[in-house]
């Protein structure tokens, strides 16, 4: 197998957190979110892109907030920025964070592209190709030019996971169970691969689909994840907004730290390098920093 860049490599085994939490306070360069997953012991921070702030910036202040913290994207939107942009903007980010860095691309969803960017939403798969082709081809006449960067893409079918593999340095899947997982694996081969899992730490079964289904309102409404919940097995019954209970038990993991802790061992042991936990707390409105505590101490993750 051939060894992953050192960014990459520093993850594998490793578990995170995904959140798009940062967005929810005032953006800082000190203490805040970032500050508060690093302490708590995960090894990177994984976030999304869509109606809040520009990602690279994010990344950024995430950055600064933290000396250890991998910082990720989960995903910057392809469709929000040039492929020279991009590149240049992670070489940056790797030259002065010391490659904590994870530029994370993805095709992103027909609403957040058309009705949100005004872009018209066509061809992803042969898009993701040229952006990527476009990357190497980027120039940048700065000092950090030659600095070196990773970059996984978001990947949820065969042809986008292949791409993955082909192209760059892993894929980020995201809304998947541990046979996803293998799947995933054997159509990548030894490229990097993280696995987003959601989770409901505790809880009654009534709280936990409360937060469940609150969940996947959004997701449910986006044909890319339904058509990759065909391809795992699930119909339209399961397409309700917000999920049905076979979906959100097959989706959102709920327990305590030793039932969290078996399904992330599952997804390495079906070729995970790395998982990034979503925490689904009981407040969307603010940052479950409460229970990314619970889950660090059930997982026996957090510092002294």
């Amino acid at each position: 197998m051939s060894p992953l860049p050192p960014t990459l490599s520093r993850l594998q085994g490793t578990i995170g957190i995904w959140t798009g939490a940062h967005e929810l306070v005032a953006p800082t360069v000190r203490g805040g979110v970032a500050s508060d997953v690093e302490s708590l012991g995960f090894a990177a921070l994984w976030f999304p892109e869509s109606w809040g702030r520009e990602s690279l910036t994010s990344a950024t202040l995430l950055l600064s907030a933290t000396s250890t913290l991998t910082v990720a994207t989960g995903i910057t939107n392809i469709w929000g920025r040039d492929a020279v942009a991009a590149v240049n903007a992670a070489r940056t980010l790797n030259a002065t964070f010391d490659d904590r860095f994870v530029l994370g691309l993805g095709v992103s969803h027909q609403p957040l592209v058309e009705r949100l960017r005004g872009h018209e939403y066509h061809s992803p798969l042969r898009q993701m190709r040229e952006y990527l082709t476009a990357m190497d081809q980027a120039p940048m006449h700065a000092y950090e030019s030659a600095q070196s960067y990773v970059r996984v893409i978001a990947a949820l079918g065969p042809k986008m996971l292949e791409l993955g593999s082909e192209l760059a340095d892993g894929v980020h899947t995201y809304l998947v169970n541990v046979e996803h997982t293998l799947m995933s694996r054997s159509l990548i081969g030894d490229t990097f691969l993280g696995v987003e899992q959601a989770v409901v730490m505790g809880q009654s079964r009534e709280e936990y689909l409360r937060r469940a289904h609150e969940h996947l309102e959004f997701y449910t409404g986006l044909e890319n994840y339904r058509a990759n919940w065909r391809r795992m097995g699930f119909g339209p019954d399961d397409f309700v907004r917000g999920g049905s209970e076979r979906l959100c038990d097959a989706m959102v993991v709920h327990g305590d730290g030793e039932d969290i802790h078996q399904l992330v061992r599952e997804h390495f042991s079906a070729g995970a390098d790395h998982v990034c936990l979503q925490v689904l707390g009981p407040d969307t409105a603010s940052p479950p920093v409460e229970d990314w505590r619970r889950v660090s101490e059930g997982l026996g993750l957090r510092r002294t």
